[in-house]
């Protein structure tokens, strides 16, 4: 009988994050990749921690180059000597810095445009959108080659050109979110009371349009590791000796052959981090978006 009344007493109600940690937590498959991407940033925060970049990940040893898997070297070494582990490890920190801080970039530029787009409309608007839609119409490998080769090869470079082709996604998504809240009442009642379109828009417009945006941000962190790696895989990414993965395949591609592993476990590097890091975003779509909870 106590067991009875216990199950009709209502449950606490949750808070707005308590509720999307529930339903977060509730995907297992979120979980597992928001464990992995855990144990990544780990690695890349901490990689000085562990390795001597100098001898350890950069440093040549030509006496033991070209040496398969074994207890000694875990990943084998490469044409140089190095141990292949140890520079995908450290490898880590390249690649998601760039992942990292191009969807920064392309975050900051995106959501502002998307805002202004929104809030405003009009003209403003109408050229805001048919300058995403040029940009967006340009292949976005496309985009990153020209701008690396016309800037030069290096990380910031990198960065930058992953970042701009970032910029049409969070526009269009951030303008549509603005549109379906900018004539609410409580965006009617700051203007009422004199608050500055400014003040509008990035306390009280933006903070109601997060969700999508997180979402979005989430996912393009592993489409700007892609890109990153495929850029440096052409030769216009992090310059050599630098481990970034995509680095790490271009140089073992000569070995393919003979020496499958310099390309095997870099690219698993890859495949690892990107597949962990849609799980997540997954997870994370379904938990803010309050049509998708069951």
């Amino acid at each position: 009988m106590a067991k009875t009344v216990e199950a009709n007493v209502p449950r606490k109600a949750r808070s707005q994050m308590g509720e999307v940690w529930h339903q977060f937590r509730r995907n297992k498959g979120a979980m597992v990749g928001s464990a992995i991407v855990l144990i990544i940033v780990f690695v890349a925060l901490f990689a000085d921690v562990f390795l001597d970049y100098d001898t350890q990940v950069v440093g040549q040893n030509v006496a033991e180059r070209l040496q398969w898997p074994s207890a000694r070297h875990w990943f084998g070494t490469d044409e140089l000597g190095r141990d292949i582990f140890f520079r995908v490890l450290y490898g880590t920190r390249f690649s998601c810095s760039v992942g990292l801080v191009a969807v920064t970039i392309g975050l900051v530029i995106g959501v502002t445009l998307g805002a202004i787009a929104g809030f405003y409309g009009g003209t403003l608007e109408e050229v805001i959108m048919r300058s995403t839609d040029i940009l967006g119409a340009v292949p976005n490998m496309l985009m990153a080659i020209v701008i690396v080769s016309v800037l030069g090869q290096s990380i910031w470079n990198l960065m930058l050109a992953v970042g701009i082709t970032s910029v049409p996604q969070f526009v269009r998504i951030t303008r549509a979110a603005v549109l379906t809240v900018r004539n609410q009442e409580y965006v009617e009642a700051s203007k009422a009371i004199g608050l500055s379109n400014r003040r509008i828009i990035f306390k009280h417009i933006l903070p109601n349009c997060l969700s999508p945006i997180i979402v979005q941000a989430t996912l393009r962190v592993a489409s700007a590791i892609i890109s990153a790696s495929s850029l440096s895989f052409l030769g216009l990414g992090v310059p050599a000796p630098s481990p970034e993965w995509g680095a790490l395949l271009s140089g073992g591609r000569k070995y393919i052959r003979d020496y499958s592993y310099m390309t095997l476990f870099p690219g698993l590097a890859i495949m690892i981090t990107v597949l962990a890091l849609n799980m997540m975003g997954d997870g994370l779509r379904d938990s803010l978006d309050p049509k998708l909870k069951k």
